[in-house]
């Protein structure tokens, strides 16, 4: 496990519900965050378009989240457990295991109402698509995250909780 997730891991504990655990956990960002803070090598302009197209695809990113009821931060941990899906607002994770504290519980959502969790990889990098009550939100993660660790533990915590 990597050091991340157990740090969100431990952290997490205060927000849990009796007899709950965290399964799985990878720190993650809104889908465009990368491309606003980017700094290309393409100058002002380049670096300015990015930035505001990156700022759009957040802005879409964070409004989906809360149409399907489920609130995302920015940085924050997305944590499976055997009960729920939790968006977790965390510390500015710096690396070396600075940073990425859990600071709050932003939202959760029983894993009977949490559809799908996806991943795909990037060049740099990997997408994970969450659907929560029928409504799809897009989260970017690092090439070092265990997405399809949480996307694992989510299809099996949820098939063990649906009804024979």
């Amino acid at each position: 496990m990597a050091r991340a997730e157990a740090k969100i891991k431990d952290g997490a504990a205060p927000f849990l519900e009796p007899g709950e655990e965290v399964l799985a956990a990878i720190v993650a960002r809104p889908r465009g965050w990368t491309q606003s803070n980017a700094s290309p090598g393409g100058g002002v302009v380049a670096g300015a378009v990015g930035g505001v197209l990156g700022g759009k695809q957040q802005q879409e990113n964070m409004g989906a989240a809360e149409d399907s009821g489920f609130e995302i931060a920015s940085p924050m941990a997305l944590a499976v457990t055997n009960q729920r899906l939790l968006s977790l607002k965390i510390s500015n994770p710096v690396g070396l295991g600075i940073g990425g504290d859990v600071k709050e519980l932003v939202s959760a959502a029983p894993l009977s109402e949490v559809d799908s969790i996806e991943m795909k990889r990037l060049a740099v990098g990997k997408t994970v698509t969450v659907t929560v009550r029928g409504t799809p939100f897009v989260l970017e993660v690092g090439a070092g995250a265990n997405a399809r660790g949480v996307s694992e533990s989510f299809e099996q915590a949820k098939a063990q909780a649906a009804p024979a």
